[in-house]
């Protein structure tokens, strides 16, 4: 393939994974926009009345990171059990369907998960949220070791399949037979005293037979080496990403924990519980670091607890903002009353924290989407930019199609698993534009991917950046 055509391909699987990616921002944005503008903005305004704004942004930051943690390891690990199932019956090219089932059960988790955080925090209040995350902590650390002892290599590795059986009862018969055909051809040719001519065609014959069959015995050994290779890396896949779901949640939780926990009695308020988060994000992201195994767990716990860190800030300095413009208000001669200005900086800093919650779980869906991606396009080539763009759009035409009967959080959630197909497809394209040959092949799928995602924004090239450089960072990471 010339330069020239090489980087057009790029550029149109750029611009095609972008486009995906993009193509999910209208709909999250309204979604917001629903619960921002609705009464469904009252439960977290009160939460801030109970745990603190610091303590609502580090409980709303971790909630939406584990959240979308879920999402992306059930949807690995549904595409892993469903590739498993096809290699048993020598489906080669199961990874299509295998990526469809994902995309889906990725949505119907996100919408599941979506309904109950909106079922808990409308009916119990927030604080309802720091319970439930503790016991799911508890349950997706019983999942991991039940996964561990159930999913083994020999279960699944060592066993031969009825069809490996068959082939190899099938050869093994051939053989048999060609010898049989051999022996009763030299009896025959003895005992008729052939001419020298009909014995050569007749060996030539079986020269020829016993060739297609040793190439179909070689075919038939590495078919079967190949198999139990990609069961041994399904089954390793899925046991990183259940040890990243069980482990990685665990430092955001503590972190919300000790937040909120200040929150509820009665030092939401106090400006050293600052400093307190701070001390705690630092040392655990410093133990963490510092461990002589640095496993994928431990870089996404510690990114999770700094962007964590970073909704709370953002909380924080949204109901500031409100009360240094009510300070200038007054100076200048508007009275506004106290209750007026609580309310308002409530009313901002439930808005940032929704907003900013909103946006790290999407930079985390697609990062970790992009994880998955990246390895596979590697193997498969542009194939998996395409099909897990049409992933993607299926996802968001059930999704628009049923948003009456999902809600708004079962709406929310879901497309959280529509962004995590979208980040398959970029990080595949992150992966096609690495491995390609020529500098214009990266060029241009890096330029389609930034032409795909400014179609469907408003020239937000800071969004843009950072969302491509996660997909290229997270397309180049070996997570096992």
């Amino acid at each position: 393939m010339s330069p020239v055509m090489e980087s057009a391909k790029g550029f149109v699987l750029g611009a095609v994974a972008g486009g995906t990616l993009g193509a999910t921002e209208v709909p999250v944005n309204r979604v917001m926009q629903e619960i921002i503008s609705g009464a469904r903005l009252k439960p977290v305004m009160s939460g801030i009345k109970s745990i603190g704004a610091l303590g609502l942004g580090a409980l709303l930051g971790t909630t939406a990171l584990v959240t979308s943690m879920t999402l992306v390891v059930t949807g690995v690990t549904v595409a892993a059990s469903v590739a498993l199932f096809l290699l048993r019956w020598r489906k080669s090219e199961g990874w299509a369907a295998a990526g469809l089932a994902a995309a889906l059960t990725a949505t119907s988790s996100g919408a599941a998960l979506g309904t109950v955080i909106e079922k808990l925090s409308t009916s119990y209040g927030m604080v309802s949220l720091l319970w439930a995350l503790g016991v799911f902590t508890v349950l997706k650390l019983l999942m991991h070791f039940f996964v561990k002892y159930t999913f083994t290599e020999r279960e699944f590795c060592g066993s031969i399949t009825d069809a490996t059986k068959s082939e190899r009862a099938r050869l093994l018969a051939w053989e048999v037979d060609l010898r049989q055909r051999a022996a009763l051809e030299l009896e025959k040719r003895i005992e008729m005293k052939q001419p020298e001519e009909d014995g050569l065609s007749a060996w030539e014959a079986q020269r020829r037979e016993r060739e297609e069959m040793k190439r179909q015995q070689r075919k038939a050994v590495e078919l079967e080496t190949q198999q139990r290779t990609s069961r041994r890396q399904l089954l390793k896949a899925v046991a990183k990403y259940m040890e990243l779901l069980a482990f990685s949640g665990i430092p955001m939780t503590v972190t919300a924990f000790v937040t909120a926990g200040f929150g509820m009695f009665g030092f939401g308020d106090y400006r050293f519980v600052f400093v307190v988060l701070l001390v705690v994000v630092l040392g655990m992201s410093f133990w963490l670091m510092s461990s002589r195994r640095l496993n994928f767990w431990m870089l996404m716990g510690c990114m999770g607890m700094f962007a964590t860190f970073a909704v709370s800030v953002l909380t924080v300095h949204a109901g500031q903002e409100v009360a240094g413009v009510s300070v200038r208000m007054r100076l200048a001669g508007r009275n506004i009353s106290k209750e007026n200005i609580s309310i308002r900086m409530n009313r901002a800093a439930s808005v940032q924290a929704l907003s900013a919650g909103f946006f790290v779980s999407e930079v985390c869906q697609v990062g970790l989407g992009a994880a998955v991606g990246g390895p596979v396009a590697r193997e498969a080539g542009g194939k998996v930019v395409l099909w897990a763009s049409v992933s993607a759009a299926a996802v968001l035409s059930t999704v628009e199609v049923s948003s009456q009967m999902l809600g708004v959080g079962g709406k929310a959630g879901a497309l959280l698993g529509a962004a995590g197909a979208a980040g398959v497809s970029l990080g595949g394209a992150a992966a096609v534009a690495v491995k390609s040959d020529s500098w214009g092949g990266t060029i241009g799928t890096t330029a389609g991917m930034i032409f795909g995602l400014l179609m469907f924004r408003k020239c937000d090239i800071v969004n843009t950046g950072l969302q491509i450089c996660v997909a290229y960072l997270f397309a180049m990471t070996k997570l096992y």
